[in-house]
C-alpha cells in the first residue's frame, strides 16, 4: 500500500474513533454519524469554520463504524477479557473504549489488515489522546485480542 492509501486509512481510523465516541455520548446512530462525517468532515470545504479531516478512506471508515456496531457484543466481550479482574468496560474512558472497540473489530473481522498495523495505528491514536498509561494499556489489550483472534 502506498503512502496515500495508508494515510487515508489512518485518517479513517481516527474518524471512526471520533464517530464511535460521538455515538456513545450523544446516542446518535451509526448511519447518521457516517453521513455527517461524509458530508461535513472529510476533506470538504467548510463554511462553518471547522477544520475538515484530511482525505480519508471513507469506505473503510464506514466499515469500521458499522462493524463495531453490528458486532458490539462480541467486540466488547473480547475487550473485557483483557481487563484486570474487577474492571468493567464501562469504567474505561469513552475515548479509550472507542479506540479499543475499533481496534478489536479490525483484529477480529478484518484479516486483510496486518496485526502489527492495527496495533501500531491504535496505539498511535491513544498517544494523540492521552499522555498517561493509556497507550500502553491499549497496546497490551489489543495484543491480547490479537493473540486470541489471530492464532
Amino acid at each position: 500500500m502506498t503512502a496515500a492509501p495508508k494515510q487515508a486509512r489512518s485518517v479513517a481510523r481516527l474518524a471512526a474513533v471520533q464517530a464511535l465516541y460521538q455515538m456513545e455520548v450523544s446516542s446518535v446512530g451509526a448511519e447518521a454519524v457516517i453521513r455527517e462525517f461524509s458530508e461535513h468532515r472529510f476533506d470538504r470545504d467548510s463554511d462553518d469554520g471547522e477544520t475538515p479531516l484530511a482525505a480519508a478512506d471513507e469506505a473503510f471508515f464506514a466499515d469500521l463504524v458499522r462493524g463495531v456496531v453490528e458486532h458490539q457484543k462480541a467486540v466488547d466481550a473480547a475487550v473485557a477479557k483483557t481487563l484486570a479482574t474487577g474492571w468493567r468496560l464501562d469504567r474505561l474512558d469513552a475515548t479509550a473504549r472507542a479506540i479499543l472497540r475499533a481496534g478489536t473489530f479490525e483484529l477480529t473481522h478484518r484479516p486483510d489488515v496486518p496485526t502489527e498495523v492495527v496495533i501500531d495505528e491504535y496505539v498511535d491514536l491513544a498517544k494523540s489522546f492521552f499522555e498517561g498509561p493509556e497507550p500502553g494499556f491499549v497496546n497490551g489489550a489489543l495484543d491480547a485480542v490479537a493473540q486470541d483472534a489471530r492464532r
